[in-house]
């Protein structure tokens, strides 16, 4: 099948990178700033932690369903357009959280904001469309390192925010502002189209994604992977606030907010594992992260009162789970790029139906049994995980020159009808 080459006109490689890694950083940060504030708004609507706790399951799970809705437009739709419409739907809906006047509301217009700022999950196939074969693993770093920036640090801006104005709702006008300035820039400076069609109608585009998923052995390895170690990065981060607020340590939401700043070391670091599976394949990235992960949560759950302990555990922590989703998107998007947006839709609905999961399951773990028990259901997500990996070696090495290894280790394979 012949490839779609880029828009004519389009915005050299260089700039596409940097750009849609910082819009990435800018837009994913809605997703994640809300969890250093969960203690807060607890008391500030007068509910229970647990409670609060829906608000990240909620972000969670908006963000699965915009991914599975509203992404694979991309494959087909106008992007200028999309992006727009998107960016001023994310917007009007974080002005809603500011005002809301109680959980309902709060939890219901997280639920809309999270369904439609799932605008990184475009910016990245469209990344790696621009790159071409054999730099597609270095990009995706790029784009992972603008997104794992935006989440780490959206939650220290938020808690800085919210210590300043000695309310929690400034920092979603913070989010709708940020989100906003972004139409002024980012769609102009889009392609017009993924590629070079875009007759496809919406039903077919989503009815195509169970075949995507059966068809490609690839994707159905990375999704289960991502939704391991997204499940257990989502434990630890939306039961840390609680953690931190509780006695003995009896820390506000800046100091929760402070560990974004504290894990950029890792941040950095993660955007080493796309050039890593371009070289090395994308499973041996995967077992490096998920040993990270691992380490990283038991020295958390070994010394939970150690400030030190907490923040070495959370950078081992986001180095893991960031290598992890980049190999694995290193992966998919070798299949090709007429299903660059859909491929990218099966995995991150898996990955972030797993964050779902967590957060839900960390929130009510935490109140009935605390830290431990919260940490020790993180860590079996990431042995599953690790079992994912080691089984998704090949039965059999392969006598055909794999000539797209330098793009995740698979050969792309595109089931007949999609396009």
């Amino acid at each position: 099948m012949a490839s779609h080459a880029p828009t004519p006109g389009a915005p050299a490689r260089p700039v596409n990178v940097l750009l849609l890694a910082v819009a990435g950083a800018a837009t994913v940060a809605n997703i994640y700033f809300p969890q250093p504030l969960l203690a807060a708004v607890a008391r500030g609507l007068d509910v229970s932690e647990r409670t609060a706790g829906l608000i990240a399951s909620a972000a969670q799970i908006g963000y699965a369903l915009g991914i599975l809705l509203l992404v694979p437009l991309a494959d087909s739709a106008r992007l200028r357009r999309l992006t727009s419409v998107l960016l001023a739907l994310t917007s009007a809906a974080l002005l809603v959280a500011a005002a809301a006047p109680d959980i309902v509301t709060l939890t219901l217009a997280t639920l809309a904001l999270s369904t439609t700022t799932v605008l990184p999950q475009i910016l990245t196939p469209v990344a790696a469309v621009l790159a071409g074969p054999g730099r597609q693993g270095r990009v995706v770093g790029l784009i992972g390192l603008g997104l794992t920036l935006g989440s780490t640090l959206s939650r220290t801006v938020s808690g800085a925010v919210a210590d300043a104005s000695g309310n929690w709702r400034a920092a979603y006008v913070v989010a709708a502002v940020a989100t906003g300035a972004l139409l002024l820039v980012l769609p102009r400076r889009l392609p017009e189209r993924l590629g070079s069609r875009g007759h496809t109608s919406y039903a077919r585009l989503l009815a195509g994604l169970p075949r995507l998923l059966a068809v490609h052995r690839e994707l159905r390895i990375s999704a289960l992977l991502g939704a391991c170690v997204f499940a257990a990065f989502s434990v630890f981060w939306s039961v840390l606030a609680f953690h931190l607020a509780a006695p003995p340590l009896g820390y506000g939401p800046a100091a929760a907010g402070l560990f974004g700043v504290l894990t950029l070391p890792a941040a950095l670091l993660s955007a080493t594992a796309g050039p890593l599976a371009d070289r090395y394949g994308a499973s041996a990235v995967s077992a490096g992260g998920l040993a990270c992960a691992g380490l990283g949560l038991a020295v958390a759950g070994l010394a939970p009162y150690s400030p030190a302990a907490l923040v070495a555990g959370a950078n081992l922590l986001v180095v893991g789970v960031s290598s992890c989703q980049v190999a694995g998107q290193a992966r998919i998007f070798a299949i090709g790029r007429a299903v660059a947006a859909r491929v990218n839709t099966v995995f991150m609905l898996a990955t972030f139906g797993g964050g779902a999961l967590g957060s839900l399951a960390g929130s009510w773990l935490y109140a009935a049994h605390g830290w431990q028990a919260a940490l020790l259901a993180a860590g079996v997500c990431v042995a599953a995980g690790l079992v994912v990996t080691v089984a998704a070696r090949p039965a059999a090495p392969s006598c055909v020159r794999d000539v797209t290894r330098e793009a995740g280790g698979i050969r792309p394979r595109i089931p007949q009808g999609e396009s």
